[in-house]
């Protein structure tokens, strides 16, 4: 019998397993890590808990977390989740063989994310999608890997300043280890500048731009033009994107862009200390062979009925390094199942009225702030649901005023600049409340 319940190995297993290795005993297995390196101590375990008791233990740690009114954004986005997602996504008809290359037990997953990518490509405007990655910054640096792919004999790939910080650290570290040159698009009064664009690319070897849709001030930027110049270069488009807004904005294939990444979360998956989240990845069709994860197609099986299956890719694309897009070999897919029922749920009605929503308590709070005389617009452009202002009051100030109050909020974007972001989960009455706490602070 196993000494443990949950463990799968007796104890004659184990001993078979180290005879045939010749090895005396499981610590021999650790004969090479020098003694200083191995922990003799006591682990500090608790004793073993009935269930009643694990539950109560972590409702006590549960009440030491400060339960705060999010009105911040930078990327993730305090929408609401329909109560019945979590229920929907558990059913056994999703949750076939997790790894779907044999499609006659995969039905469940492939069916999903055949409709998770047509949604996606919907939203985005574009022709095809991939079976999701990691988050929206991964999706972004594999973009930057794929532009190079694209285009061949390039090396340079163009950053806009305005993308958010997060994007930009990861593509960096990306790109440190792929053997990519990044340039960088400098920003004008708020938006990415056309002209900073046009001058680099003017120097020659550029695969491709990443600019964002809505930026790190909540702007939405105008991307007139930007396709036309790096095309003229031979090179592709990438935007970086919140696809819940392409609901009512223009999107990247409005903008003729050539690929469009971004993160899923905002398509009510809620907020959990850093994730889950889900990278989105979609692109026009001529590069559907460069690009990274798994693509799902529709087919007919031999009874003519409708199914679904890995399609325009090798499986060697998975598991021979030399041979792949990407090494990423893995996917968010039980996140993709989320979001697409969360599109399913919501509708093209619903997920306009969540921006309208979402835009009506913003500017409500926007013009709220301006009345104070604490803060001034500094960029004078339009935004939907997140907003930056110069702030008279020190950020750290502020931050820790708005906390005291129970509010997260105040994000500092650049120096005296924060950012505020209402959804359409934010009431009148705490937006109210979050003015008076400002009203209250003292220069």
């Amino acid at each position: 019998m196993s000494n443990f319940a949950y463990f799968p190995h007796t104890d004659d297993d184990i001993r078979e397993m180290l005879d045939r290795i010749g090895v005396g005993s499981v610590d021999d297995l650790y004969g090479d890590v020098p003694a200083d390196f191995m922990y003799r101590g006591d682990f500090g375990l608790p004793d073993a808990m009935s269930e009643q008791q694990v539950r109560e233990f972590f409702e006590k740690l549960d009440s030491k977390d400060s339960k705060l009114k999010v009105f911040a954004g930078a990327g993730a986005y305090d929408h609401y989740t329909p109560a019945v997602i979590p229920y929907i996504v558990s059913r056994s008809e999703f949750l076939t063989a997790y790894t779907p290359y044999q499609a006659e037990i995969s039905q469940g997953t492939l069916r999903y994310i055949f409709e998770y990518q047509s949604m996606m490509c919907i939203l985005t405007g574009m022709d095809a999608g991939n079976a999701s990655l990691y988050d929206g910054p991964t999706a972004a640096a594999e973009a930057a890997r794929m532009a190079l792919s694209c285009t061949k004999h390039k090396t340079r790939i163009l950053i806009s300043r305005t993308l958010l910080p997060n994007v930009i650290d990861v593509i960096e570290t990306y790109s440190g280890y792929h053997g990519i040159q990044l340039g960088y698009i400098s920003e004008d009064k708020g938006q990415t500048s056309l002209s900073s664009l046009n001058s680099e690319l003017s120097k020659g070897d550029v695969a491709g731009i990443i600019v964002p849709g809505i930026n790190k001030y909540g702007v939405i930027e105008d991307l007139s033009g930007y396709a036309d110049a790096v095309h003229d270069e031979k090179g592709v488009m990438i935007e970086y994107c919140d696809p819940s807004s392409l609901a009512v904005i223009k999107t990247p294939g409005d903008w003729n862009a050539d690929i469009a990444v971004g993160d899923g979360q905002s398509l009510g998956i809620p907020l959990c200390f850093g994730g889950p989240y889900v990278g989105f990845m979609t692109c026009k069709k001529e590069y559907v062979r460069k690009m990274p994860g798994r693509v799902v197609g529709e087919t007919r099986d031999s009874d003519g009925k409708r199914c679904f299956v890995l399609t325009l890719q090798a499986r060697e694309q998975h598991i021979r390094r030399e041979k792949a897009t990407s090494n990423i070999c893995s996917n968010e897919s039980l996140m993709a199942l989320f979001v697409t029922v969360y599109l399913s749920l919501m509708g093209k009605e619903g997920m306009k009225r969540v921006n309208d929503l979402s835009y009506g308590k913003a500017h409500r709070l926007y013009s709220g702030l301006l009345e104070t005389g604490l803060f001034s617009d500094v960029f004078h452009r339009p935004f939907l649901n997140e907003f930056t202002l110069e702030s008279k009051i020190p950020a750290n100030e502020l931050q820790r005023k708005l906390m005291d109050a129970g509010f997260f909020a105040a994000i500092e974007v650049g120096e005296g600049l924060v950012s505020f972001c209402v959804t359409e989960k934010r009431t009148e009455e705490e937006i109210d409340a979050l003015l008076k706490t400002v009203k209250e602070v003292r220069l």
